[in-house]
């Protein structure tokens, strides 16, 4: 929701697609300096800030640092610094699971209860090794429950003591129905390697995985430790950068706990070439796709397998790969067996367009035009506001704001509106969230930023307009609510319960295509609608009206569409001041 700006703990359940430009290849450029020329813009542009690697035909072409490993000290990311994995994390899971396989000590297909014998049986009789792996088993993703960034990520927890507060939860389907991601499962998956090896998750991943392939700078990121050539996790918050929040890291355990460098995620990936660490048949189980996951991908074991777009083309090849996110870290790596290329993206800012960077090498590498990125207007926008005045600023603004070199994008204005706001400088910070409103008519997040402007400026009647306003496009704005009975409103009347007959929830069930990478999944549980969008979990939607949806755990609406037969064949979304239409495919 909110107040305060920015929140940066909220998952985001619909990713936002960015628009990029497109630039014609150079031929008189090397791939390395057109790879550096990329890179140097979308760290000049704030948009990227870490390590990178990529290896053609098994050879590393090129490997750098951007940006500040450390901003304090100003140190630099270099190929050696050590990030947060996040969900890249899984992978070493699943390996670890497989030598266990290999070595006789579990069955995929034997239910958890066997080896988890204090696992309450109502569910674990029912969930396989197999369905953690594939996040086929229904278990509930703790990461999405409820103030859970609030009330636990900063807690130690022992595993079996962390397990509890999941393992009585409702299923949220029969195992092995569907893929729903589940940082949980992957948790528990590291509870069976420490009950059938007797040992910890991170001793085994050293015993088993990172001393065999000589991943020295690789291991359990633990707070206590000192550990040379760390990168700090920071935020961006307009302009500038705070640092992340604290996260215990017992919290993430086999789901993400991991940290290392681009040097050794190369190793890493020139391992999976050969039986170092598992014989063939265990080898090609790794990357068997066993589910349908993300838009037209498949989920292995702790991979993606899936094709991906080469440059601004049409082309594609087919890759394995998985992200990840953790406080103040976002990372990918993706690899093509096809021709032993590898690139990774380390990235200690958070909220880098990693796919899109990855898509945009992958045109490099392969002699294709690919996209670059635009510059933020809110944030050129904001520097000139502080060097000039807003009267200078606002003039910048109307200049460029249709201009194609820059991207206007409403988060990155709400940020800008706030930090205005901290500054005291409120006058101009309501000014910046009508723009944003004007631009992004549709955004119940910015009629409520200008309405906390407008509480600040004393104006209860233009505060409590957009409240409303914003209520009235999101039901699901508690702050909205909050903030207008704290103005003498009554909001009794304000939130209606909408009841959608099922003959008409049914039409909705199937798979929209938002663009050729980037889908919507619509399914239905008993009278409750679910949307599940390329890369995220799955999400509760509910209704304003027939055909009006929104969701709780992100500002997003999804509105459904009639054909001229009365059938539906399509949906839009709107989400962060983005409006997205997706062709109903299935």
């Amino acid at each position: 929701m909110n107040s305060p700006k920015p929140s940066f703990l909220k998952t985001i359940i619909f990713g936002i697609l960015t628009v990029l430009i497109s630039t014609t290849l150079c031929f008189g450029q090397t791939k390395t300096e057109q790879l550096d020329e990329l890179l140097n813009q979308y760290l000049d542009y704030g948009k990227f800030n870490g390590s990178v690697l990529v290896a053609d035909q098994g050879k590393v072409m090129y490997k750098k640092g951007f940006g500040m490993a450390n901003m304090e000290w100003d140190i630099p990311n270099k190929p050696n610094t050590k990030h947060r994995l996040g969900s890249v994390t899984k992978q070493f899971t699943a390996m670890l699971i497989l030598q266990l396989v290999a070595e006789g000590k579990i069955d995929l297909q034997t239910p958890i209860t066997t080896y988890l014998p204090d696992y309450p049986k109502e569910n674990g009789d029912k969930i396989t090794t197999h369905h953690l792996l594939t996040h086929s088993s229904g278990i509930p993703n703790y990461t999405a429950f409820p103030d859970f960034f609030a009330a636990e990520s900063r807690n130690p927890y022992t595993p079996d003591q962390f397990v509890k507060k999941f393992e009585d939860k409702e299923l949220e389907f029969t195992p092995g129905e569907k893929f729903n991601y589940s940082n949980s499962g992957y948790f528990l998956l590291g509870v069976l390697i420490e009950k059938l090896s007797g040992k910890t998750y991170e001793e085994m991943l050293h015993e088993k995985i990172f001393t065999p392939l000589g991943m020295h700078d690789t291991g359990y990121d633990n707070h206590k430790d000192i550990l040379k050539n760390r990168a700090t996790g920071y935020e961006k918050n307009g302009t500038s950068f705070i640092n992340s929040a604290y996260l215990d890291m017992s919290i993430p355990y086999a789901a993400g706990s991991l940290y290392s460098t681009v040097e050794d995620l190369y190793l890493w990936d020139q391992a999976l070439y050969t039986t170092t660490l598992l014989p063939q048949k265990y080898m090609d189980l790794f990357f068997t796709p066993y589910i349908a996951a993300f838009g037209n991908s498949q989920y292995a074991y702790g991979w993606g397998v899936g094709k991906e777009v080469i440059g601004n083309t049409t082309d594609s090849i087919t890759v394995i790969s998985h992200g990840g996110g953790i406080n103040g870290f976002n990372t990918n790596i993706s690899r093509s067996p096809s021709n032993k290329s590898l690139v990774v993206l380390l990235n200690n800012t958070g909220g880098a367009p990693l796919g899109e960077m990855t898509r945009s090498i992958i045109g490099i590498m392969h002699g294709k035009t690919y996209d670059i990125p635009k510059k933020s207007l809110a944030y050129d926008f904001l520097n000139v506001i502080k060097s000039k005045g807003i009267k200078a600023g606002l003039a910048y603004y109307n200049t460029n704001k249709e201009g194609d070199n820059f991207e206007l994008n409403e988060n990155e204005m709400n940020q800008i509106g706030y930090q205005l706001m901290g500054n005291g400088t409120v006058e101009e910070a309501a000014q910046v969230f009508k723009l944003n409103i004007d631009a992004f008519p549709k955004s119940p997040n910015a009629y409520d930023s200008y309405g906390e402007a407008l509480m600040k400026l004393d104006d209860t009647k233009g505060a409590i307009t957009n409240y409303k306003k914003s209520i009235e496009i999101n039901p699901a704005n508690q702050n909205g609510i909050d903030m207008l009975k704290k103005l003498g409103v009554n909001t009794n009347d304000l939130v209606k319960e909408v009841v959608v007959p099922e003959a008409i929830l049914k039409t909705y069930i199937g798979v929209y295509e938002l663009t050729p990478d980037f889908k919507i999944t619509i399914s239905k549980e008993g009278n409750q609608i679910k949307a599940q969008a390329t890369g995220q979990p799955m999400a509760d939607i509910y209704p304003k009206s027939n055909e009006e949806f929104y969701l709780k755990v992100v500002t997003a609406q999804v509105i459904f569409n009639k054909g001229e037969n009365g059938e539906i064949e399509s949906l839009t979304l709107f989400q962060g001041g983005q409006e997205m239409m997706g062709k109903k495919m299935e």
